[in-house]
């Protein structure tokens, strides 16, 4: 695969491929394209070009292989492959094209989101070799790092993120984000955010089952409504884990973690602009 080959791919396959559209890739190719120097001084000529290196670091992302194998694909060495990948991640977050809105979009006095809804992801890592205890998440059995994602509702554009240890109570996540809401928005929840209202009274929960006996007909009824209006958050992080990087075992250092989730929200939020 190289970028000769991309381009005789149809939209669809590309989508398939690196997981991005055409057209977005385009525009990462342009944003890199005042930081890229064909042939630095001093040194040798780089043996991929700038459209190489953004499909080398996308191919990672979205099939997660190793190093070796990448490399073994393109004819590069895997240390190579590492620099290209995080001087991709690196100067597309570093231009400030492809960066979320923010947290404090949600409290502006103008413009503020109506509808937004709350929930947390998980990505299971390797077991770590300390403190183990702080990432194992009961939820999922296993050791996982989580991610809070905040997200319009009308739209389903990505708003902010904050990261935490799979250990962490969701409501906790919640309240250690430093999230606050506009008071005339609307907040959507699951029932892993019992509390929310004593922050944010324009809140709505799922109610739940008393101890020991069953819920109305109502009850059940206004759940089944709210799991509607709620279910655009798990067709955003199903977007986002069609990258592997974020749906298999996290293999890499987790300082870096948080630049990638951020990264691949942004360009999810950038095609879903592209295709309002």
């Amino acid at each position: 695969m190289n970028y000769t080959i991309a381009q005789t791919l149809s939209p669809q396959h590309f989508k398939r491929r690196f997981g991005v559209r055409p057209n977005t890739f385009k525009q990462m190719v342009n944003t890199l394209k005042p930081v890229w120097r064909p042939v630095p001084k001093p040194g040798a000529k780089p043996k991929l070009g700038i459209e190489d290196r953004v499909l080398v670091a996308l191919e990672y992302w979205r099939e997660y292989r190793t190093y070796f194998h990448i490399g073994s694909s393109w004819g590069v060495s895997e240390a190579s492959v590492c620099r290209i990948v995080h001087w991709v991640e690196d100067h597309l977050m570093g231009s400030g094209r492809f960066r979320l809105p923010g947290k404090k979009q949600l409290v502006r006095g103008f413009g503020n989101p109506e509808v937004v809804v709350v929930d947390v992801t998980e990505t299971p890592i390797e077991r770590p070799k300390r403190h183990q205890r702080s990432f194992y998440s009961g939820k999922k059995k296993r050791h996982t790092l989580k991610c809070q994602l905040v997200i319009e509702q009308a739209t389903g554009k990505i708003i902010c993120t904050f990261f935490g240890k799979g250990r962490r109570h969701d409501f906790k996540l919640f309240q250690a984000s430093g999230v606050h809401f506009h008071p005339q928005t609307t907040s959507l929840q699951d029932k892993g955010y019992q509390g929310m209202q004593k922050l944010h009274l324009n809140s709505r929960l799922p109610t739940k089952k008393p101890r020991g006996g069953q819920l109305a007909a109502e009850d059940r009824a206004y759940n089944r409504t709210l799991a509607r209006e709620r279910v655009v958050i798990e067709q955003v992080n199903r977007c986002l884990k069609i990258f592997r990087i974020l749906a298999e075992r996290y293999r890499n250092r987790r300082r870096r973690f948080g630049l990638r989730c951020n990264l691949i929200a942004a360009l999810y939020n950038y095609e879903q602009s592209q295709s309002a």
